[in-house]
């Protein structure tokens, strides 16, 4: 597998890219709300493949310069399905400070808003975008130092098979030749 002995070869999220009804609407939640500063904006009239189209691609930067990002496509058909959490959500990382803050500022501005919720190493809270989309702020805990990387994976890697012999449906061991 490369760069598997040397670790990771990917250097981190670039941008997630996501569908939008209105680029200004999402402005506003990502720039105005959440402090995600517009950094890139561009139209798209021809795509890679030849094909005459009429899109807005944005980006807003996040402290590390990585990027949410989103697509205007008027006229392309874009129906957000309601989903459950567990289904699609993304992450983004904040200190304790800002948890607290975009959690009563959110309140505030009668967005969507749940949480706190304790996770044992972070604590997040929840929000839904103006495309529906559920954004997580995380913050990491204090007391929750982390460990090394190998523990870590070790313990990671623990719960998953845990998961997969326990979860409901899984075939038990004295089933499993029947």
């Amino acid at each position: 597998m490369p760069g598997a002995a040397s670790g990771p070869s990917v250097k981190g999220l670039h941008h997630a890219a996501f569908r939008c009804r209105d680029s200004e609407e999402t402005r506003r939640f990502y720039e105005d709300f959440l402090g995600l500063p517009l950094v890139e904006a561009f139209e798209i009239g021809q795509t890679a493949t030849g094909r005459s189209t009429s899109v807005l691609h944005t980006f807003f930067e996040m402290g590390d310069g990585s990027c949410m990002a989103f697509f205007e496509a008027p006229g392309r058909p874009f129906e957000f399905k309601a989903q459950h959490d567990f289904d699609l959500h993304i992450a983004l990382e904040v200190d304790a400070a800002e948890l607290e803050a975009r959690f009563e500022q959110g309140r505030a501005l009668g967005i969507e808003t749940r949480g706190i919720a304790d996770h044992g190493f972070i604590r997040s809270i929840y929000f839904r975008d103006p495309n529906g989309y559920v954004v997580e702020l995380s913050a990491r805990k204090a007391d929750a130092a982390p460990s090394d990387a190998g523990d870590r994976t070790r313990a990671a890697r623990g719960a998953l098979d845990d998961w997969q012999r326990s979860k409901p449906g899984a075939a038990r061991p004295d089933e499993a030749g029947r």
